[in-house]
């Protein structure tokens, strides 16, 4: 049997354009990997803190890039990623080689990377997969919306037991 794996993103967006973004990371089999949820705050373990350090250093790493609100959950980390300094008759960012700027999901990706080979330098199966193979993601396209999904960020630790991605 063949297996097609279908495209969760907007058909025909450029992915690489400025913008605000949604975007939600879980673990592999939902495991709750990064620490735990003590009345109602994220307490993060080791493991936890090379993904805070990572998420925060997206900015470091992509120039264009900010890190708005954001949460790391025990099995995900939720984010709002801003892209500036493309478009409105400013030069589209380039990856220093002239290239086009890198997308969202090549972002992503770089992210996700760089987290797995710190977190399997200290875990003892270096095997073990960290990541969804995918990644959920949505344009934020008005204050409404912005305002809406940064709450929802913020409360996620208070309501764990009630997010479908709780897990025991």
């Amino acid at each position: 049997m063949e297996y097609h794996r279908h495209s969760i993103r907007l058909r025909g967006f450029d992915y690489s354009q400025e913008g605000y973004y949604f975007v939600t990371i879980c673990t592999y089999h939902h495991e709750c990997l990064f620490g735990e949820i003590v009345d109602g705050k994220i307490v993060l373990n080791p493991l936890g803190l090379i993904v805070k350090h990572n998420w925060i250093a997206i900015s470091n790493h992509f120039k264009f890039v900010r890190i708005n609100q954001y949460m790391i959950m025990p099995n995900h980390i939720h984010g709002i990623l801003i892209v500036d300094g493309v478009g409105a008759g400013l030069p589209r960012p380039t990856s220093g080689r002239g290239n086009r700027a890198p997308t969202l999901g090549q972002m992503i990706a770089y992210f996700k990377y760089v987290c797995a080979k710190q977190i399997h330098r200290i875990i003892d199966n270096p095997q073990l997969p960290i990541w969804q193979r995918n990644y959920y993601e949505h344009i934020i396209r008005n204050e409404k919306d912005y305002w809406a999904i940064k709450q929802y960020i913020k409360d996620n630790p208070k309501n764990w037991e009630r997010d479908e991605l709780f897990t025991r």
